[in-house]
């Protein structure tokens, strides 16, 4: 008698100035799979009541998802999916509940490792990439204290985004180091998997490989014809790609 495949839970988690409602497409597509899908507001993110003003920080900002985790089933374990800056929210998650997840999937995301933690991986992207055009950055105080906002601008969000209306959020740049951790007990015992994206103008394909050589992946998935957004603009073959990368690890 074949045997039936294991029903899997995907939790997606949002990029910056995003939210839940970015899967709007991925959702019944995974569920039409037989699946369940889980898509996660951050705080200060989509319909999450918090400004982001009050967030002190990056675990503020991923309270939800952790909160979300901790309430989990003790024997239910999920397939956790991050895309774009929400690479770091997987991060900080898999290193608090490393029993809880599957797998861990980055869908052009920043994604790090042990020996270059979160904030390295931000830093090195603000240096070279120049994906956030003219998306405006506001600080209202020293820097190295107060916490840096950044809202997409129209071209940003016309030639990579989409046009759509998004919320004020933060990279958490100058409390990340102070914010994450990662050590290989948490995050480094969970196996990660890299989906690229060759079109991508935010996280350039550049970026993404040299994030894949500097911090590792069990396995590399490319999507070929993709921009930055693939749950826009491929939604069956992200589906696809996420359900065979879950039914193998």
């Amino acid at each position: 008698m074949e045997k039936i495949p294991k029903r899997k839970h995907f939790v997606l988690i949002h990029g910056v100035c995003h939210g839940a409602w970015c899967w709007y497409k991925l959702i019944p597509l995974l569920e039409k799979a037989g699946h369940r899908a889980t898509a996660v507001d951050m705080a200060a993110s989509g319909i999450n009541m918090k400004s982001i003003h009050e967030l002190k920080g990056i675990r503020d900002y991923t309270e939800p998802l952790l909160k979300f985790l901790e309430e989990l089933p003790q024997d239910e374990k999920v397939v956790l999916v991050g895309h774009s800056y929400g690479g770091v929210n997987v991060a900080l998650a898999t290193e608090i509940f490393p029993e809880k997840i599957e797998v861990e999937i980055y869908v052009a995301a920043i994604m790090s490792s042990t020996a270059h933690q979160p904030s390295y991986v931000v830093d090195k992207f603000l240096e070279t990439e120049e994906g956030f055009l003219d998306s405006e950055f506001k600080c209202d105080g020293d820097p190295a204290e107060s916490l840096t906002t950044v809202i997409f601008g129209p071209k940003c969000m016309a030639l990579q985004l989409y046009c759509l209306q998004l919320r004020p959020s933060s990279v958490f740049q100058h409390e990340l180091p102070k914010g994450i951790t990662l050590s290989e007990k948490g995050y480094g015992s969970v196996r990660r998997v890299y989906v690229t994206c060759d079109q991508d103008r935010t996280i350039t394909l550049n970026f993404q490989h040299w994030m894949i050589e500097e911090s590792g992946a069990s396995e590399v998935k490319e999507l070929k014809g993709s921009d930055h957004m693939p749950m826009f603009c491929m939604p069956q073959e992200l589906c696809n790609y996420l359900v065979d990368i879950a039914f193998r690890y």
